[in-house]
This record gives structure tokens, C-alpha cells and sequence, in this order.
């Protein structure tokens, strides 16, 4: 693994969040995102209603399969929903079609109905199958697959000091927020709050500026080329060959769904 991301405090974002089974960990995390990945395509292009449910049924099932905490993983899917609940609840009074009924004046129509459920229905199958798959991989294991994977490598190092380096500045953030509540602030709707806040938030850019600059320094001195250093091999085995043609023929079954519904509307 890369000497520059696995010293120093613990990272925020670990795989401890969400435990992946043995089963998971036997498959190279390669094939664990480029699964995730072509599973998110596939589903996105879908627009048939029941091949959607069954897409999302694919990842009730892989979740189930995998048995990690179900509480815990559908709580996070749940937060990811609080972005779009608002969207799609008002998805049924703003795409034109037939009214089921009328509030305040606007027509609730089914055809805004089914395209809330589409989109609600892709998503949550998109975002449960990726944190089953990927969001159970360590954040340096997944930078080395990406990697591996031809990704550019600036995306890779943003990924990996993003998730190396967001607890420190979160820990940032505290220190300054008890340094205020030490001088007796308190949150209002005043123009002192609005103010302190903005000082907050310039005093978190200023600092977060300075602690590049040093890690940038430091990493330098250590000899940093702009490229990951790779002291672990990854190498497809026969699980992840089964695993290839398990998601394959999941993928095909929902292509040929969705050509037959499609062909018979």
C-alpha cells in the first residue's frame, strides 16, 4: 500500500462502517468495482418499471446475500434518499399527464407518479449495490484498484487523500467550534452568528491551505514522485471468474427484460 495515506491517524471513512463477509473479501476488489460499475450502467439505461423493481430486487439480494448489517446499510440508503425525497415528491404535480387529483390547485398526475418511481427505483438499486460492492472495500484498497484500472492517477490521489485527510480537518472544525463555545458563542438567527459562522468557515480555508502546503513539503522530502508506490498484488482467481459470470447472466436476464417489455409496449 501507498506509504504517503496508511500513516498517521485513523482514517474516517473504513470498511469497519460496513463489514464485508469472507465471501467478499475472497474477490479481487477489481472485479468488485467493475461489477458495481457495469450493474449501475445497465440499470440506468433501464426505463421499464418491473425490470426496475427487479434491478433493485438484485441488490435487496446481494445485500442479503452478504450478509452484512441490514440496519445500518439501509439507514445510509435512507440519507441518500433525504437528497431526493423533495424532487420526487414533487415530481407527480410538475410532469404533465392525466390528475389523479388536485392540491391547492395542482394536478397530481400518474404519469409524474411513474417517473418518481423510476427514478427512485434506479437510484436506491444503483447506490445499495455499490455500497455492498464497493463501499465495503478500505479506502487505500480501492485507490490501488482504481489505479490498477487505468484510472487517471489524479483522481486516484484525490480520492485517496480526500478520505486520509477528511478526519483531520473534521478534527479541525472541532477544536474550532469549542474554541467559540468557550467565548460563550451561541448559535441565533443574528447578524453576529451569520458573521462568526463566515469566520468559521474563512478560518477552515485558511488552515486547510497551510496543512497542504506542509503535507506537500513533507511529502517532498520523503521523496514523492507523483506516483503510488504498490507494496500488495492483486490477481483474479477462480471466484471472481465465477462471480464474472453470476453478474453477467444477471445483467444479460435484465437486458433481455427489459427488450421484451419494451418490445411488447
Amino acid at each position: 500500500m501507498g506509504h504517503f495515506v496508511s500513516s498517521g491517524p485513523k482514517i474516517l471513512i473504513s470498511a469497519d462502517t460496513a463489514q464485508s463477509t469472507r465471501t467478499l473479501d475472497e474477490l479481487d476488489p477489481r472485479s468488485r468495482v467493475l461489477a458495481a460499475l457495469c450493474f449501475a450502467i445497465l440499470t440506468v439505461s433501464l426505463n421499464s418499471l418491473p425490470v426496475l423493481i427487479l434491478a433493485f430486487g438484485v441488490s435487496v439480494a446481494t445485500l442479503l446475500a452478504t450478509r452484512l448489517p441490514l440496519k445500518a446499510t439501509l439507514l445510509r440508503m435512507a440519507a441518500m434518499d433525504g437528497f431526493i425525497i423533495f424532487m420526487l415528491a414533487l415530481l407527480p404535480f410538475t410532469v404533465p399527464g392525466q390528475p389523479l387529483f388536485f392540491v391547492f390547485g395542482f394536478g397530481f398526475s400518474l404519469e409524474g407518479l411513474l417517473k418518481a418511481a423510476e427514478i427512485g427505483l434506479t437510484a436506491n438499486a444503483v447506490i445499495l449495490m455499490l455500497m455492498v460492492l464497493v463501499g465495503t472495500l478500505e479506502p487505500v484498497t480501492l485507490g490501488h484498484a482504481l489505479h490498477r484500472l487505468k484510472t487517471p492517477e489524479t483522481l486516484v490521489h484525490l480520492l485517496m487523500f480526500t478520505v486520509r485527510y477528511i478526519s483531520v480537518l473534521h478534527q479541525e472544525y472541532l477544536r474550532l467550534r469549542s474554541a467559540m463555545k468557550v467565548r460563550s458563542f451561541r448559535l441565533s438567527n443574528s447578524i453576529h452568528t451569520y458573521r462568526t459562522i463566515g469566520y468559521l468557515v474563512g478560518m477552515m480555508l485558511v488552515r486547510s491551505i497551510d496543512r497542504s502546503e506542509r503535507i506537500l513539503a513533507a511529502m517532498k522530502c520523503r521523496g514523492f514522485t507523483g506516483t503510488i508506490p504498490l507494496l500488495d498484488t492483486m490477481r483474479f482467481t477462480g471466484r471472481d471468474g465465477v462471480f464474472a459470470v453470476c453478474a453477467l447472466f444477471v445483467g444479460a436476464a435484465l437486458f433481455i427484460l427489459e427488450w421484451k417489455i419494451g418490445a411488447a409496449y
